[in-house]
């Protein structure tokens, strides 16, 4: 129903209540109603994952619709991205959170900060995902509680036009809540430890849960060495353990990721259980390092397969772990990929080394063979260097051109001294269009960058210091903070309003009437910002 109408429903049930309800605004209640849209983290998830699945299908019929996210490491960063994307763009359409692992363990862990290896506490995950949309409800409310009072000024003012348009914008009010890609790194333990997170990551709001392939106990970041992964089997009994977990709270569109570290991963913890030849068990052990053996040569505790009718040994470790044929990580990838996809997996996440289109295009041009509308999500990731990378790129392509490439050091490309050259311009270029290339060609439905507000973080305080500590002293929080917040129009600038200072004052004029003691008179000193 319309705002309008809403109040009228409300105004029925106060007066059937004799006139004890009469202190009662029936617009206030409204208000309040539409401040506070969502009432559960259920009810975010349902509304979101709609909006996922409805972006998936317009990605399906024109790759241009491809989404983004950058990873937030707290409620009030998530907001502010949210504001701004609404302020620039005018909608949020097509623009997602994400929740990355490596920002919880070294940002938001009682242990301090911690390496990206599941170490921190499982219950930090929803209590993120669970603060992100309370400062997003909270943006919500902030804004429609600024368009509620240019309503009562246009009304004051007699202005029924302009009054028109602002309930019209308060009934077609599109809100700061949007999909979330939470990270549940490898399931923090067996099926039933992934399905009872899973529960309190959809209880909290998440929509679309990412899990990886690799061992619980032994997970590593998807850019470090070392990753172990695990059989086929094991993983897809966590697929379908957060697939439950969907359907048990009501949220049957939810959105499973799997993610492959078998690029990066040499490594396995078991041999897959096999009962014929060919099932996934086998396929998966016959990337399996291994060397012919007859019973004479075999030791006490080795681990013995056949392969093609031989007995063979496959290569073990001093850390008891099995190591996989090199050069057969892209190949296991897109088993890993198939296998996901035909086991419940709605979307796809191949960890690689570098942010090369054709390298992820050659695997999933292999997955859409079996499976056509495959779709990935990609990490733009921070641990590449991306200057370096595409000048590398640039410069492989214009040598194998037969393009003179003398004035440049392939090693040295990262130099300040190529900043200028037709090189760098070119691989900048490249970058430019990155995502919608990798979009068109490599079937990215989803482009996130997993850890930018924490290098963003970090680059902004350094360079505040460097100023407020210098010579500039206060000049260098005005000139290069506020006065930019000012002039650029960001919403935190008035930081009493931000916080909620103006929707605290609404309640004690609802609850109190003329008594109540406001914050917003004329000694604030926020409306110098005004």
């Amino acid at each position: 129903m319309s705002y309008q109408d809403d109040i009228q429903q409300v105004e029925t049930l106060i007066r059937s209540k004799q006139g004890t309800w009469d202190g009662i605004s029936a617009e206030s209640v409204i208000r309040m109603r539409v401040q506070n849209r969502f009432r559960s983290g259920l009810d975010i998830a349902r509304y979101t994952a709609a909006i996922m699945r409805k972006d998936m299908a317009a990605y399906d019929a024109d790759p241009a619709h491809y989404t983004q996210s950058l990873g937030c490491w707290h409620g009030f960063i998530g907001q502010q991205k949210m504001i701004s994307i609404k302020k620039h763009f005018g909608t949020t359409d097509r623009k997602y959170l994400y929740l990355s692992g490596w920002m919880v363990a070294a940002l938001r862990s009682d242990f301090g900060p911690l390496p990206d290896q599941s170490m921190h506490e499982k219950t930090s995950v929803p209590a993120l995902i669970e603060e992100l949309y309370t400062f997003l409800k909270q943006a919500d409310a902030r804004e429609l509680g600024m368009m509620f009072r240019d309503l009562d000024a246009a009304r004051a003012a007699g202005d029924k036009g302009k009054e028109a348009s602002i309930l019209k914008a308060v009934d077609t009010y599109q809100t700061h809540v949007v999909p979330i890609i939470a990270d549940i790194d490898a399931g923090f333990g067996n099926a039933e430890a992934t399905y009872l997170l899973a529960k309190k990551m959809i209880e909290a709001g998440a929509c679309a849960l990412q899990i990886e392939n690799q061992v619980s106990d032994e997970k590593q970041c998807g850019h470090q060495d070392g990753k172990v992964t695990v059989p086929h089997e094991d993983f897809l009994a966590k697929v379908r353990a957060c697939r439950y977990a969907f359907m048990e709270l009501g949220v049957e569109d939810g959105i499973v990721v799997t993610r492959t570290d078998s690029l990066g991963a040499g490594l396995t913890k078991q041999i897959a259980v096999s009962h014929t030849p060919g099932d996934i068990g086998d396929q998966y052990n016959s990337f399996l390092d291994c060397e012919e053996v007859t019973p004479a040569q075999c030791n006490p505790g080795d681990v013995l397969i056949t392969r093609d009718g031989k007995l063979m040994r496959p290569k073990r470790l001093p850390s008891n772990l099995f190591q996989f044929r090199e050069g057969s990580g892209a190949d296991r990838c897109v088993l890993d990929s198939i296998t996901s996809l035909q086991n419940g997996a709605d979307l796809l996440w191949i960890e690689t080394e570098k942010p090369h289109v054709e390298q992820i295009a050659s695997m999933m041009d292999r997955i859409r063979e079996v499976i056509p509308n495959a779709k990935l999500v990609y990490n733009n990731s921070p641990s590449f260097n991306w200057t370096l990378n595409f000048r590398q790129q640039i410069f492989d392509a214009w040598k194998n051109a037969g393009k003179d490439v003398s004035a440049y050091d392939r090693e040295k490309l990262m130099s300040v001294d190529y900043d200028g050259t037709a090189l760098a311009y070119e691989a900048d270029e490249k970058i430019r269009t990155f995502q919608a290339d990798g979009a068109r060609r490599a079937g990215i439905f989803h482009h996130l960058i997993t850890l930018p507000t924490y290098h963003t973080a970090a680059l902004s305080t350094d360079n505040l210091a460097k100023e407020y500590f210098g010579e500039a002293g206060m000049l260098g929080y005005v000139l290069n903070v506020q006065r930019q917040e000012i002039r650029q129009g960001i919403a935190c600038v008035r930081h009493q309003n931000m916080s909620g200072s103006d929707i605290g004052d609404d309640h004690k004029e609802y609850f109190a009437g003329e008594a109540a003691l406001k914050a917003s008179g004329e000694a604030n000193t926020m409306h110098q910002f005004a």
